[in-house]
């Protein structure tokens, strides 16, 4: 499977909702979820026309405990 390329922040949200996340509101231009059971604040950028980068990706999948694979499965 490939990386996390050119990911839809709206959809990455969604994603991570399907996931059981609770999003909690936006300041600004970022989303904020929350779990319960899981002591981290997941916090996505929804920019206009601008995906997702790599490396934010891979560090809210670490504080969620997905791997990317696991990820993909609610990223419809």
């Amino acid at each position: 499977m490939t990386g996390p390329h050119n990911l839809k922040p709206e959809r990455v949200v969604k994603a991570f909702e399907r996931a059981g996340w609770i999003s909690r509101g936006q300041k600004g231009s970022h989303v904020k979820l929350t779990k319960e059971g899981n002591p981290n604040i997941l916090s996505i950028p929804v920019h206009k026309s601008k995906p997702i980068k790599q490396g934010l990706l891979r560090d809210q999948l670490e504080k969620a405990g997905l791997t990317f694979e696991q990820f993909m499965k609610y990223y419809k």
